[in-house]
């Protein structure tokens, strides 16, 4: 089933990213996943990338907490499985995937760390608030499905952001994390949207796939400018971030397919 496959592929994912991680390559992922192929209805432009670069350590704070988050979504969601015939693979998929944003915070909470920055007690991301908001809470099968969908929207615009991150730093180390971080999040955007079709009886999957992208293209646009994963993007090419509310002019970006660990 393509849950078993997901499970599978997203190990052998995994593996590869850290190995790549490591060794400081970065390659295209032979699932041919671009930047491109994501399912996204608006595309974030380059200059989203320089703004934010300009307070790294702001980014990376923003960043090793929605990796905590992402683990503790993957956790609520591992016992919510639908009876009584859950998805083939329910239970080690969100394991792994629990697994891998823990390793990813270590990894990002570490730098973070290294430069000099610490992780806040608190955080908020109205982007990801504002996309449940859309969940069709207290319908069963539906508000599932909606959970499982806003996880993959919120993975692939991660994914989007990782690749702008990696093609614009000029900071090896933090141009290696994010450029392989692109391949994790390509993987869990599959998983999570491949389990939501999977859903005994899910009924009208690829209308509502269709309604919460275009949900989430209006809220990503209307997110304040920021160092911040999810932040929006000024209408207007503007000077560097002093204070965090700028963001600077588009620059070309050094190739046209997103790299991957």
């Amino acid at each position: 089933s393509t849950g078993l496959c997901a499970g599978v592929c997203f190990g052998a994912i995994v593996a590869c990213s850290l190995a790549l991680w490591a060794s400081g390559t970065i390659c295209v992922m032979s699932t041919g996943t671009t930047i491109q192929s994501l399912p996204m209805r608006w595309t974030t432009p380059a200059r989203w990338a320089e703004g934010v670069l300009c307070d790294p350590l702001a980014l990376l704070n923003d960043h090793a907490h929605l990796e905590k988050k992402a683990a503790l979504n993957a956790l609520e969601l591992l016992n919510r499985w639908p009876e009584p015939n859950p998805p083939e693979n329910w239970v080690q998929a969100m394991t792994a995937i629990a697994r891998d944003e823990v390793e990813h915070l270590a990894t990002v909470t570490r730098l973070l760390a290294r430069r000099g920055g610490r992780l806040t007690k608190t955080h908020r991301n109205p982007y990801a608030q504002e996309l449940r908001r859309e969940v069709r809470t207290g319908r069963g099968p539906l508000e599932l499905m909606d959970r499982l969908m806003i996880s993959a929207l919120i993975e692939a615009r991660s994914c989007e952001r990782f690749a702008l991150l990696a093609d614009c730093c000029e900071d090896r180390t933090l141009a290696k994390l994010y450029g392989g971080l692109f391949a994790s999040e390509a993987g869990h955007y599959r998983i999570f949207i491949d389990l939501a079709r999977e859903l005994p009886d899910a009924v009208g999957v690829e209308e509502r796939w269709g309604e919460l992208l275009d949900a989430e293209a209006v809220i990503v646009r209307r997110q304040r400018v920021g160092p911040t994963m999810h932040s929006g993007v000024a209408d207007h090419v503007a000077p560097p971030f002093m204070g965090g509310d700028d963001v600077a002019g588009d620059k070309p970006r050094r190739s046209q397919v997103a790299p991957h660990k």
